[in-house]
């Protein structure tokens, strides 16, 4: 009985000393502290890369927004190589110099005819613009889990979206929405005032 309790405390104290080694996991950011964190960033840290296993984890998590009877039909075109990168900084309008540090531009579309369809028909008087309400859904997900991540973002509805479309072979089939810069912050941007809750709520 004594061997096995000596054996058993030694058992511990090796596993003890290990989690001490390794280091116990820290704790992310709170939903609130995300929240809160997450600017439209307009100046990125050209030091600091992005890997495409870190873009595929988040891309993963935008995956898990909701869409219209779950047809997902949000679609990312990421220019993660420098020339598809650089290529796309010439189409983001005035944008270019402030997101010219990002190590990662993402194109956003969506599939036409699939959100607020049914058997072909639009389900009700919005239509297409369903698709577009998906794609924010999807688009809001990414700029939070890349913010939970460490990232930061700039979505940007200033865009050539003909030139988009025929330098990353964007079917017709798709609408091209928005480009969204990730990377890092190389300043703390300002937080804007929000409106006041009772200017955009109404309790009935």
């Amino acid at each position: 009985m004594r061997h096995f309790f000596c054996v058993a405390t030694g058992l511990a104290l090796m596993l003890l000393a290990a989690c001490n080694q390794a280091g116990t996991p820290t704790a992310g950011p709170s939903f609130d502290e995300v929240l809160i964190s997450r600017r439209s960033v307009r100046s990125y840290d050209p030091a600091k890369a992005i890997s495409e296993a870190e873009v595929r984890a988040l891309l993963t998590a935008a995956q898990e927004a909701p869409s219209w009877a779950n047809q997902e039909p949000t679609k990312y075109y990421v220019a993660i190589g420098v020339e598809k990168r650089l290529a796309l900084l010439d189409m983001v309008g005035g944008n270019k110099d402030r997101v010219a540090g990002a190590p990662v531009l993402i194109v956003s579309t969506f599939e036409k005819g699939k959100s607020g369809f049914f058997r072909g028909q639009p389900a009700n008087e919005v239509g297409d613009g369903w698709g577009a309400y998906d794609n924010g859904l999807s688009n809001a997900y990414l700029v939070l889990k890349a913010r939970a991540m460490g990232f930061d973002t700039l979505i940007m509805g200033m865009r050539d979206s003909e030139a988009i479309r025929a330098e990353f072979d964007i079917p017709e089939t798709e609408a091209v929405m928005a480009v969204i810069a990730l990377g890092y912050r190389a300043e703390e941007p300002s937080r804007p005032a929000r409106r006041e809750l009772d200017e955009i709520v109404r309790f009935l």
